[in-house]
């Protein structure tokens, strides 16, 4: 493996990234944040260890201490390994995001979903699922963005052929729009670069 070939093609595709679309996902989970409603993050393998910590992100890495009237609402289904393994074994594992929305999420609502290939069958059953309850669906993918690019009511895309690469890329995106929102929210400006 080229080392210097592989961080170089990082930088390019990062680089590449269209801002506009960077600020239209913020702006999104702006407007979530302003309707106090709840933005739910999935995604599985390490896009699921993404949607974790992009979910914890949002309601505290944000915020940090800062006395605040209110935090955005977000919450990954990835961490309750009880529920999801109940949902699994009982109906199946295509069923374990769509049976948490069914049961957690209301009307207005915000979901993310997180999916290297876009073609996830749980994933997309959670999207089926959002939009009979006018869910607002963003999907962030990889690949050519597969079915879930094509449902998604708006869509953050990588247009990579390899997860790994993928997956750390999304990760850079979602520590993009955690520094984004903490600007917009508390006024405090990034210092870092």
């Amino acid at each position: 493996m080229d080392i210097s070939k592989y961080l170089q093609g990082v930088q390019d595709c990062i680089g590449n990234l269209d801002p506009i679309v960077l600020t239209r996902f913020a702006d999104h989970l702006t407007a979530a944040y302003e309707a106090e409603k709840t933005i739910f993050v999935i995604g599985n393998g390490g896009s699921a260890a993404n949607a974790s910590h992009f979910a914890q992100d949002i309601t505290k890495g944000i915020f940090f201490n800062k006395p605040v009237p209110k935090t955005i609402k977000a919450l990954s289904l990835t961490d309750n390994i009880a529920h999801i393994s109940a949902i699994a074994n009982d109906d199946g594992y295509e069923k374990i995001f769509s049976a948490q929305l069914n049961a957690f999420a209301k009307e207005g609502d915000y979901l993310v979903c997180i999916s290297g290939s876009g073609n996830s069958k749980n994933i997309m059953e959670a999207v089926a699922a959002a939009k009979q309850k006018n869910i607002f669906v963003i999907g962030v993918t990889g690949f050519d963005g597969g079915a879930l690019k094509k449902a998604s009511d708006f869509s953050v895309h990588v247009p990579l052929n390899e997860m790994c690469t993928v997956e750390s890329i999304h990760s850079v995106l979602f520590h993009l729009i955690v520094l984004e929102l903490r600007e917009r929210l508390t006024k405090e400006a990034f210092g870092g670069l």
